[in-house]
């Protein structure tokens, strides 16, 4: 089975791009998806973020999102410790589930990680970058999620500049104008992966 990986940086429109590739009929193993479950109430996971992070989990036992980002994002130290409890669980359930779609007979696997990059996992995959200019970057971040500039300068900061991802791309969707021009770029890459071009 192939296994091609999507990724892009925070605000560049990463989601959006995946889901038009799910409309095309894409197979998608989503990270952050996978990052979602290995918290859940009663997995280890959560229980270690717990302890190494005291003050993250909300009244109801979930995982406080914002007060975890808040402590990591301000700190490479903090986000190195959430990265090791994390990852290793990420990746394990993740080659599970690839192992169990090949075995299922899907052919080609889009991974949908925003870290693939940071995280080495490049390497073994054609990869599709979802770019678009640093400035339109902290724009569509500091909106979205309603940070202050120096909020979205940390978040950003805390992934490989999206210049240094194109660089590796076997594909690039430029994200910069309309989401039908998107679209059209997206197409020509499914057509592209569904005749095994890259």
């Amino acid at each position: 089975m192939r296994l091609v990986g999507l990724t892009g940086g925070i605000g560049s429109g990463k989601s959006t791009v995946s889901e038009m590739f799910r409309a095309l009929g894409a197979t998608i193993i989503d990270a952050d998806q996978v990052a979602r479950e290995v918290v859940r109430p009663g997995e280890p996971a959560l229980e270690e973020i717990a302890r190494r992070f005291q003050g993250t989990l909300d009244a109801s036992g979930q995982l406080d999102r914002a007060a975890l980002a808040a402590r990591i994002f301000s700190d490479p130290a903090e986000r190195a410790a959430l990265n090791a409890i994390l990852h290793p669980r990420i990746q394990a359930e993740v080659q599970r589930r690839t192992e169990a779609l090949a075995a299922a007979g899907v052919e080609q696997v889009l991974y949908d990680a925003a870290l693939l990059v940071e995280n080495g996992l490049h390497h073994a995959m054609a990869v599709i970058v979802v770019w678009v200019p640093p400035e339109l970057q902290r724009t569509r971040l500091t909106a979205r999620d309603g940070l202050s500039q120096a909020e979205a300068e940390m978040r950003i900061a805390a992934q490989a500049p999206l210049d240094a991802k194109r660089a590796l791309a076997t594909w690039v969707v430029d994200n910069a104008g309309t989401k039908e021009q998107t679209r059209q770029q997206v197409v020509a890459i499914w057509k592209a992966l569904r005749g095994g071009g890259g």
